[in-house]
C-alpha cells in the first residue's frame, strides 16, 4: 500500500514550487549580470551601439575600383589631350596674326614710301618749270644788253615761283606792320619808334611761310619796344 503524505508535507512541497517559478522568472527578467544590462551607447561613448552603427556607416561607403580609377584616368588624359589641342591651336592663331601684322606693317611702309615718291615727283614737276625759265632767263641775261629786260625776266620768275608755291598750300606769313605773334614770328632784334605801337614789326629779315595751318618757317622780325 501506498504510504499517504501528511498535510503539512504536501503544502511545503507546494510552497518551494512556487519559490523556484519566481526566482526564475526573475532571472529571465534581469539578465546575466548588471554590467551586462547597462544602457548601448551611454558612459565612455563605447557601447555596443555606436560601434555597430560606425561600422555599419564604414560597410555602406563603397570602395573605389581599379575599373573606376581607370576611367577617371581615361577622361582626365583626354581633357589633357583636349586642352593641349586648344593651347596649340590658339598659338597657331596668334603666328598668324603675328604674320598678318608684319606684312600689313611692311605693306603700309611700303604704300607710304610710295606716296611720298609720288608727291616728291608731283613737287618737283611744279618746280622744274621754274628751273627751265631760270635757264632762259640766264642764257638771254648773257646776250642781253639791256639791264632792265634782265630785270624784268627775274620779276617774271619770282611771280612764277611764288604762285608754284600758292599752288602747293604753301603762303607768306604776313609780318611788316603787323602785331608780333609769336606763333609766327621771331624777334631777332628790339627798336624804337615813337610813331609806332609796341610790339609791332617794322623790319622783316626772313620771310615766313606756312603750309595750309602747319608753320615751315618763321618769320624773323624786329618789333618795336618804346620802353
Amino acid at each position: 500500500m501506498f504510504n499517504r503524505k501528511s498535510e503539512e508535507e504536501i503544502r511545503e512541497e507546494v510552497e518551494q514550487g512556487l519559490n523556484g517559478t519566481v526566482q526564475t522568472g526573475e532571472e529571465t527578467v534581469t539578465g546575466s549580470s548588471p554590467e551586462q544590462s547597462e544602457t548601448p551607447g551611454t558612459g565612455n561613448g563605447e557601447g555596443t551601439a555606436g560601434d555597430t552603427a560606425e561600422e555599419t556607416k564604414q560597410e555602406s561607403v563603397p570602395e573605389e575600383t581599379l575599373e573606376d580609377i581607370k576611367a577617371k584616368l581615361t577622361a582626365t588624359a583626354a581633357l589633357l589631350k583636349t586642352r593641349e589641342e586648344e593651347a596649340t591651336e590658339t598659338k597657331n592663331r596668334l603666328l598668324r596674326l603675328q604674320a598678318d601684322f608684319d606684312n600689313f606693317r611692311r605693306r603700309n611702309a611700303a604704300e607710304r614710301e610710295e606716296l611720298a615718291t609720288y608727291v616728291t615727283i608731283s613737287v618737283v614737276n611744279k618746280f622744274l618749270q621754274v628751273l627751265d625759265n631760270f635757264e632762259r632767263a640766264e642764257a638771254a641775261a648773257a646776250k642781253a644788253t639791256d639791264v632792265q629786260s634782265v630785270v624784268e625776266g627775274m620779276a617774271g620768275i619770282q611771280k612764277q615761283f611764288v604762285k608754284t608755291l600758292e599752288d602747293l598750300g604753301v603762303k607768306e606769313i604776313p609780318a611788316l606792320g603787323g602785331k608780333f605773334d609769336p606763333n609766327f614770328h621771331e624777334a631777332v632784334m628790339r627798336g624804337q619808334n615813337p610813331e609806332m605801337e609796341e610790339d609791332t614789326i617794322d623790319m622783316v629779315f626772313e620771310k615766313g611761310y606756312q603750309l595750309r595751318d602747319k608753320v615751315v618757317r618763321h618769320s624773323k622780325v624786329r618789333v618795336i619796344s618804346n620802353e
